[in-house]
């Protein structure tokens, strides 16, 4: 009988062995596949955020230099109308109907129109209604507000973009925003930006046809020679923009149905106002979170809000963790029904892991070959910035040294108005001819081989400091440089360096203050770090770590002169010498800018005093 149960017993036992290894074997499986998908769609799903936030990055900057770019045209185009109508002896009609036909809705899309505005007393308004109705328009009728004021602002003369009814003899005093915005630009002698309201020249159309809209107001000064009033203020232009239409026109082209835009007023009394807004047929996105930046214009600063829609990314950049579920789901049932059905062919199991691990490896290398396209492709561009540069200096230098001829040799001959326009052509060329510099020395920085030699910082910085220091200055600036090292690097390059940080920080600072400029060092780690101290305008602390990138300026520096690209040069310089640059706060007030670079065999000993 004990032999009956152990022969009963074996066969049990042996029979449940295999069934117990093949479901742990298919558990093991399923884990897997469900882990691996897991892990590709979350990996898929992080990558997809990330593009789509570089993606609305790039769409938020682009759109707010778009932005930027437009209201300085529109503000620029102004000021050239202001100073033509300011140029005439004797304005009338006639001649302001020929010098606002530039304005069409073709050039200046979104604009109203331009109108010309005279103030007023109550007691002044039938003489000031008398002498422009002399001027070209009998009918001219002036309506004054029903505000309770002494102060009129009327319109006299008006060039339309489009057909509607007219706001001549209008009174302005009815928008106190135009009036705001009038007020600050003869204050300050330049355009000034009107706070959102509704045009006098909309208040007839229906309501759903109407815009939150601002005004571009520009002082007019009489510049004629022969005339009675010159040196004197005449009035105001005035150029309506509707905001939607601006917009609509400013970024529809570059901003397409990816993003979603918004314009708010910050300064408004009432709080941020929308301005104008572009939002496409696409379906807007929550995620990624809105981007939300500042925007200046003439006087004012906006806020501008992006929101991403479903186009962000093209079609076949997105939802891919979802794909990755799909897949992954479909791959695990294959590899569990495989598992169950073919348990003992192994080998031919393991071929097809050998096949997925081989596709996986094809799949890296195209992903490698990718990058390194895409790196060719910044080369590329980076080189075609220099090309392009290099070739734009020999006509520029055409274009300024004949302006600088007729500067010095045609200028007496010419009336003021005529030396004005070619002192703004010298004066432009001047500036692209810096930004041509710039970009040459940031393209060539990062590839421009490197002739390394010991270099004598402290002999450099009193070279530079000599160039700085003309002499002919009433209030000279103050330069103390410390004891400075040998280093070993790129003498032309590293003066490069030197010479922008210590131009900067006599560049900005404030007007009324003396620039101040300590140039020191430390040493750390066999690297000399060479710090520039000023007592400049300071650099915000969440500014620091984008001033190195290029064409980036920091608040408050848009009054000075530059193209933001110097610090970007310094940064490429500095790390091709293998160290690294940045900016701190000054305690003394301002910034301190810093760099290393490998440091020679010893500090080079100096006695010199410190220059000022």
């Amino acid at each position: 009988m004990g032999r009956g149960s152990g022969e009963n017993t074996l066969p049990g036992a042996g029979g449940w062995a295999p069934g117990r290894w093949s479901v742990r074997v298919l558990a093991l499986v399923i884990a897997l596949g469900v882990l691996g998908t897991v892990l590709a769609a979350v990996a898929l799903r992080r990558a997809d955020d990330d593009r789509a936030r570089r993606a609305l990055g790039q769409q938020t900057m682009i759109v707010s230099q778009v932005v930027s770019a437009e209201v300085r045209r529109y503000s620029t185009s102004l000021t050239d109308l202001a100073a033509a109508v300011g140029a005439q002896a004797n304005l009338e009609a006639a001649e302001y109907t020929a010098i606002a036909a530039s304005v069409d809705r073709q050039r200046l899309p979104g604009a109203s129109g331009v109108a010309f505005v005279v103030a007023a007393t109550t007691d002044e308004m039938p003489a000031v209604q008398k002498s422009w109705r002399d001027r070209g328009d009998p009918q001219l009728t002036f309506t004054p507000s029903s505000a309770p004021t002494d102060e009129h602002f009327f319109v006299v003369l008006y060039r339309g973009v489009e057909g509607g009814p007219s706001p001549l003899g209008l009174d302005v005093a009815d928008k106190p925003e135009a009036v705001e915005a009038m007020q600050r630009a003869k204050a300050s002698h330049r355009v000034a930006t009107s706070s959102t309201y509704r045009l006098l020249t909309d208040s007839e159309l229906p309501v759903e046809r109407q815009q939150l809209s601002f005004v571009l107001a520009a002082p007019v000064y009489s510049t004629s020679p022969s005339a009675s009033d010159t040196g004197q203020f005449r009035g105001w232009l005035m150029m309506g923009l509707r905001g939607g239409d601006f917009l609509k026109q400013a970024i529809g082209v570059v901003a397409r149905d990816t993003v979603a835009v918004t314009l708010y007023d910050t300064a408004s009394t009432a709080g941020p106002t929308p301005v104008a807004s572009w939002v496409p047929d696409a379906r807007l996105q929550p995620e990624p979170p809105p981007r939300d930046i500042t925007v200046s214009v003439p006087q004012r600063t906006w806020r501008l809000v992006v929101e991403p829609t479903h186009k962000l990314l093209p079609v076949g950049d997105m939802h891919l963790d979802v794909a990755a579920w799909i897949i992954g789901a479909v791959l695990t049932g294959l590899l569990a029904a495989l598992t169950g059905t073919v348990i003992t062919a192994r080998n031919r199991a393991l071929r097809k892991v050998d096949d997925a691990t081989a596709a996986l490896r094809d799949d890296i290398v195209r992903r490698e070959a990718v990058e390194q396209q895409l790196r060719q492709r910044e080369a590329e561009l980076v080189g075609f910035a220099g090309i392009v540069a290099h070739d734009l200096r020999s006509p520029l230098a055409r274009i300024t040294g004949y302006a600088d001829f007729l500067r010095e040799e045609a200028a007496p001959r010419l009336d003021p108005l005529h030396r004005d326009f070619l002192e703004r052509l010298y004066g432009g060329a001047q500036r692209m001819q810096t930004l041509i510099d710039d970009l040459l020395d940031y393209a060539t920085a990062e590839n421009r081989t490197l002739h390394t030699s010991r270099v004598d910082l402290r002999a450099m910085a009193d070279d530079i400091t000599r160039e700085r220091l003309t002499g002919t200055e009433a209030h000279p600036p103050t330069i103390v440089i410390e004891d400075l090292p040998t280093v070993d690097g790129d003498p032309t390059l590293l003066c490069q360096v030197l010479d922008n940080l210590i131009g900067n920080a006599l560049k900005y600072t404030a007007p009324g203050e003396e620039p101040y400029v300590r140039v020191s060092c430390r040493t750390t780690d066999g690297m000399a770090r060479i710090e520039v101290a000023d007592h400049g305008i300071g650099i915000p602390a969440d500014q620091r770590d984008t001033v190195f990138t290029a064409f980036a300026r920091a608040p408050g520096s848009a009054g000075y002169p530059g193209t933001g690209l110097g610090l970007a040069i310094v940064h490429r310089i500095v790390e091709r010498h293998g160290g690294e640059v940045g900016v701190d706060a000054n305690p003394g007030g301002g910034s301190l800018f810093w760099f290393t670079v490998p440091h020679a065999a010893a500090l080079t000993p100096s006695v010199t005093a410190p220059s000022s």
